[in-house]
């Protein structure tokens, strides 16, 4: 049970943002395997390896991404199978919004092989930085957008709420590409319960190459649905109220601290 596997983060920026860990695996892999849609990221990728397949020729107009994600698990692991170090090589962090790596770990794993997961920047954190967020201010809630749209989900007005995925929102068949204005409006009215007309929100893309620049596109939430909206593109919607106080539990709190305070002193 020679064969192995290895999914590793390539950061969001060409060549920015590998760590020498992932590319300590890539560079000692017998196959990489890619998971990267963009030709440049690829071509520099083929620059570290001669040995690199694409994963993205599995995608197909109308096919099921679930058929799509079941075809690269079984590309990685039929050459883990036949005993090679294989590497997936993912945008970002290989285990935020991506479903084959997570799903071939568990199953190398299940059968014997050894696995693992090397984190990389993620868009989420590229965010962070591009926008000038700190998530522990008033906190963050992350959903994807067809998901949060298909269940009731509990919304905090008074913290960030983070879309991902937003070009395909809506899409219950996995095999659109993107949606259209009708599913957005569906989105905009859900958002709408909670948000005022007029509250702003970020249209977010992180930059793949050092020469593309970063969008940060704000609109009224009521205009989501007219604007360019791409597969790779983030909805935040900064809080619209400010945190309500828990005056019982604070109260709880000193009562609490009162009690200690007294024991300590006697």
């Amino acid at each position: 049970m020679n064969g192995s596997l290895v999914c590793v983060g390539l950061g969001m920026t060409l060549g920015a943002h590998i760590c020498p860990i992932s590319k300590s695996h890539i560079d000692k892999a017998d196959v990489v395997f890619s998971g990267v849609s963009n030709g440049i990221v690829e071509l520099w990728l083929k620059e570290m390896h001669p040995d690199v397949r694409s994963l993205q020729v599995f995608y197909d107009k109308g096919k099921s991404r679930h058929i799509t994600y079941k075809q690269m698990v079984d590309a990685m692991l039929e050459q883990v199978r036949a005993g090679k170090k294989v590497v997936g090589a993912f945008y970002g962090h290989p285990g935020v919004f991506a479903q084959a790596p997570h799903v071939a770990i568990e199953q190398a794993k299940q059968e014997g092989f050894a696995a693992k997961m090397i984190p990389g920047i993620s868009a989420e954190d590229c965010l962070y930085a591009d926008l000038g967020i700190d998530p522990g201010r008033v906190g963050c809630q992350h959903f994807e957008a067809s998901q949060f749209m298909f269940y009731q989900r509990k919304i905090d007005a008074s913290a960030y709420l983070i879309l991902w995925q937003v070009g395909v929102a809506g899409d219950k068949s996995l095999q659109r590409l993107e949606t259209g204005q009708a599913h957005k409006q569906l989105l905009v009215e859900l958002l709408l319960e909670t948000y005022p007309a007029d509250h702003s929100v970020i249209l977010y893309e992180a930059a793949v190459l050092p020469i593309d620049k970063v969008r940060q596109q704000y609109i009224p939430v009521s205009e989501l649905a007219q604007v360019a909206i791409h597969q790779h593109t983030t909805l935040v919607i900064p809080p619209s109220e400010s945190m309500k106080v828990n005056t019982k539990l604070q109260t709880r709190l000193l009562e609490l601290e009162a009690q200690l305070s007294h024991h300590q002193a006697s």
